[in-house]
């Protein structure tokens, strides 16, 4: 059983690795980094953020984040106003041109991804869908 377990966790790796690759591949704009992108889709999930909350949710120093923060500004991704109650923060916001440029990755990835599952079986639709909801569970989503 461990044996079988461990040649599981193998292929399921390999798997996750392999159609992420393939994922990034249909990215719309490789200047902006796969950092960046996740902070603005952490921006858009989560809305306005501190930079060290928007540091603290990534799982980076907050002198790391400082520099992203500054790319996103000069992509015209994001921007920074004044915090309302605490002079010594600031709030780091999208912008709608961010928005935009997320949706278009989205929409860039999704599609390559739909056309992927349209060639599959609906059982086998079905499997993944049902496997996309047990690792969501384990990634603790």
């Amino acid at each position: 059983m461990a044996t079988d377990q461990h040649g599981l966790a193998s292929r399921l790796r390999l798997a996750v690795v392999r159609l992420n690759r393939r994922l990034r591949a249909q990215r719309t704009n490789s200047a902006v980094s796969l950092t960046q992108v996740s902070a603005l889709s952490t921006l858009h999930k989560c809305g306005p953020l501190t930079p060290g909350e928007l540091a603290s949710k990534e799982g980076v120093q907050p002198p790391s984040m400082t520099r992203v923060i500054a790319a996103l500004e000069e992509f015209g991704f994001a921007t920074r106003r004044p915090h309302p109650t605490d002079g010594r923060q600031a709030i780091v916001e999208l912008t709608d041109e961010g928005s935009s440029y997320l949706r278009d990755e989205i929409t860039a990835r999704e599609a390559w991804l739909d056309k992927r599952l349209a060639e599959l079986t609906p059982e086998d639709r079905e499997l993944l869908s049902r496997a996309a909801e047990i690792i969501d569970r384990m990634a603790g989503q």
